[in-house]
């Protein structure tokens, strides 16, 4: 699975602290904390019809992670919106939009890792680009990765952080073994989630999510736990070992870039009769119920 390039967005508008540029001529300081060392946190959102799904939960995930991490200085949830708004009018967007936002904690007086020589305040990027949801609804493989998530006493995964090279391996791994993404287990041999997204397995009727010890708190995880909730739907949250996952009626993962997906096979396991489930589907058809319905306006 390898997205694909988007014409439409060959002359993207990209907004830096403000300042609104072409995606050739956008940059970021090379003594930004981001380049220095990944010191940064960061949000996906997503546009449908004018309105960006769950922002209010974005923001303050994006604020709690840059709280944790001792930021001096977070904007203010109506700014950053602003700021999301004057992008998107830039660039004439209302529909089918990924939004990526990176809150770093601002260029450095000199390169370094003290956080004392970031004295100017944070630097906050917003990233449109036309971008339908990237997993193929059709269904996606997956295979175990040997780099696990970390647990909270190595980097708590609560802070939405950009240093992101544990994921990647994972991925690279995936790739080698011609999966779409990468299974990855926390310190104890139990599933978190997928490199990029949260996971689901379905076992007679009831579904079933990893526990949050090491993966994010994750806002389209959440939703659908409210959907089956709505739905009198049996949910449970807890430690489920790959034994578990490869056994069930149904798997699927969940994710802002690439909402609801099912998971077809596991180290080539196929998962229950290797086609996308009922369950999935039924979630999927809720989630986008919700989305075309709910979300705050951004764009008139």
């Amino acid at each position: 699975m390898l997205q694909k390039y988007d014409e439409r967005n060959a002359d993207l508008i990209i907004n830096i602290n403000g300042d609104l540029k072409h995606r050739d001529q956008a940059g970021v300081s090379p003594f930004d904390s981001v380049v220095q060392g990944g010191d940064a946190v960061w949000e996906g959102l997503r546009l449908y019809d004018g309105r960006i799904f769950r922002l209010e939960e974005h923001l303050d995930r994006l604020a709690h992670s840059a709280k944790a991490l001792a930021f001096r200085e977070i904007p203010t949830h109506e700014h950053i919106t602003s700021e999301i708004r004057r992008t998107l009018e830039a660039n004439n967007m209302r529909d089918g939009v990924h939004i990526r936002l990176t809150l770093t904690r601002g260029v450095k007086i000199t390169s370094g890792m003290d956080p004392r020589l970031n004295q100017a305040g944070p630097t906050l990027i917003v990233l449109a680009e036309f971008k339908p949801p990237v997993y193929d609804k059709s269904g996606v493989k997956l295979a175990t990765s040997s780099y696990r998530r970390p647990a909270p006493d190595v980097l708590d995964p609560k802070i939405h952080h950009n240093n992101l090279l544990n994921s990647i391996l994972a991925k690279i791994h995936a790739t080698a073994a011609g999966a779409d993404d990468a299974l990855m287990l926390d310190p104890r041999g139990f599933v978190a989630e997928t490199n990029a997204t949260h996971l689901f397995a379905v076992d007679a009727g009831r579904v079933l999510t990893p526990r949050t010890v090491a993966c994010p708190e994750g806002i389209t995880r959440s939703v659908v736990l409210e959907l089956c909730d709505q739905l009198s739907i049996p949910a449970e949250v807890r430690d489920i070992s790959v034994p578990e996952f490869l056994r069930a009626d149904e798997v699927f993962c969940t994710g802002t870039m690439g909402e609801l997906a099912p998971v077809l096979a596991i180290d080539g396991c196929p998962i229950g009769d290797g086609e996308p489930g009922p369950m999935c589907a039924r979630l999927a058809d809720a989630f986008r119920a919700l989305t075309a319905q709910s979300g705050t306006v951004i764009v008139d």
